[in-house]
């Protein structure tokens, strides 16, 4: 038995976000592109994520496989910290959407059974689907919030639920001093694990911490890595991405993602104040909204303490279709995180062939590999990260090295396998693969 109708759910952030913006970046891409590879092996998905200004109630076909179903959930203003009490309201939008295809595809069987000619009869005269019966044979949720949604659909629907974390409560509040989340969160985050038939880890790191800090059964998750458009994220002269920059020659590092304190932007700023190279320095960084933002304006204040606003050029949020020519126009990208689950801005880099020094935090080791693609760092001080940016900055033939061995580090990390491997896991949910009758037990295969 193979899988043909899957659910994803990705309550808070819609996959057509603005990267960058907000709360949108990994997991948007993530969701987006799971779902379009697993769409071209032929497997019909629904996403659904809630209403947001400009997207109210409407569904939207990103192609003949994949639908983005929009439903209310708060109002589309709502601040992600209010949106746990908007779950069961969303929760019943998405039985009601359930409801009305299941009568539409009765409808649509009624017609097509008295267009053969056959017997309308044997069709149930009740067009609501039974409460057990599933629309879906998975439900993969994505993000805490969206699994205490998928949890309470599967369970109604008697289909296995799988869900994917993307970040975690008890590591961002170790990561980082200061770091807050709400005591709910953990306390959905455990009961999830306990629960789900499969759990899909981006690295063995995060698999270990599920473990470790919430007792999770680790038979039943699974390492599955972030991938990345190999066709899009690709490398490209420099000199060309660097002319229509309007770079010239500087010496330039590059750092994309969401604008917020777990980024560790201000360990960037301080190694870029100590940096000594023999050209201009420009560091870019590409993210957030510089006229709203908080996090941007603390940061400019800090560039000009250190003497280095000169240096330092907040870009802004950036269409993806653009990165790869910040990332080609770069000598080297820079990923200074207190916490990254997998890293997908440091593959991205790598598949356009570009060094990335990084923290040794999350998933990042399972993407950078030491002295070969660039160099993760265990200490958060300015010194090491400065020191590892000069090494690379200052040396032409260690740079054409490490961009030749990203590119090949990268080129096995594309979506299709990420898409092919999640096809397999949740195969194996299904009933043929556990006996006939409701999954209980644990994954099968490795």
């Amino acid at each position: 038995m193979k899988t043909e109708k899957v659910a994803l759910i990705s309550f808070h952030t819609c996959p057509l976000a603005q990267l960058g913006e907000g709360k949108a970046g990994g997991m948007n891409v993530y969701v987006r592109e799971l779902s379009r590879h697993l769409g071209s092996m032929g497997i019909k998905v629904d996403i659904f994520t809630r209403s947001h200004i400009g997207h109210e109630d409407n569904i939207v076909e990103l192609d003949s496989q994949v639908r983005l179903v929009h439903l209310k959930g708060g109002p589309p203003e709502a601040n992600l910290d209010t949106l746990y009490s908007y779950l069961p309201s969303f929760l019943e939008e998405l039985h009601n959407f359930s409801r009305k295809e299941g009568a539409q595809e009765y409808e649509e069987g009624k017609g097509l059974e008295a267009a053969r000619g056959g017997d309308s009869s044997t069709i149930p005269t009740d067009p609501t689907p039974h409460p057990s019966a599933s629309p879906y044979q998975i439900v993969h949720s994505h993000y805490w919030l969206s699994g205490w949604i998928g949890r309470k659909a599967a369970e109604s629907w008697g289909a296995p639920h799988a869900v994917t974390f993307h970040t975690l409560a008890e590591i961002k509040m170790q990561a980082r001093v200061g770091e807050r989340e709400p005591a709910i969160r953990s306390q959905v985050e455990r009961e999830l694990m306990a629960s789900a038939q499969l759990i899909i880890a981006s690295s063995a790191h995060e698999k270990d911490a599920m473990v470790r800090l919430y007792d999770a059964p680790g038979e039943r998750i699974r390492v599955v890595p972030c991938g990345v458009d190999l066709s899009l994220f690709k490398p490209l002269d420099i000199g060309e991405a660097r002319k229509k920059l309007g770079l010239n020659g500087e010496k330039v590092i590059v750092c994309v993602g969401r604008i917020e304190p777990i980024k560790g932007l201000e360990l960037l700023l301080r190694s870029a104040a100590i940096i000594e190279v023999n050209e201009p320095l420009k560091v870019l960084i590409i993210g957030g909204d510089p006229t709203r933002e908080g996090e941007i304006k603390r940061l400019k204040e800090m560039a000009e303490d250190l003497g280095i606003e000169h240096v330092m050029e907040f870009v802004g949020i950036v269409d993806q279709k653009l990165l790869p020519l910040y990332y080609s126009a770069a000598d080297v990208c820079v990923v200074p995180s207190y916490y990254e689950s997998f890293g997908l801005v440091a593959l991205e880099a790598l598949a356009c062939g570009t060094p990335v020094v990084a923290s040794r935090v999350g998933g990042l080791p399972a993407v950078v590999q030491h002295g070969r693609t660039g160099y993760l760092l265990p200490w958060r001080c300015p010194e090491p990260f400065a020191d590892s940016l000069e090494v690379i900055l200052s040396s032409k033939g260690l740079q054409k090295s490490m961009s030749r061995a990203a590119r090949k580090r990268a080129e096995g990390m594309g979506w299709e396998m990420v898409a092919t491997e999640t096809c397999r896991l949740y195969n194996s949910l299904l009933p043929e693969a556990q006996g006939e009758g409701e999954y209980t037990g644990p994954v099968v295969g490795a």
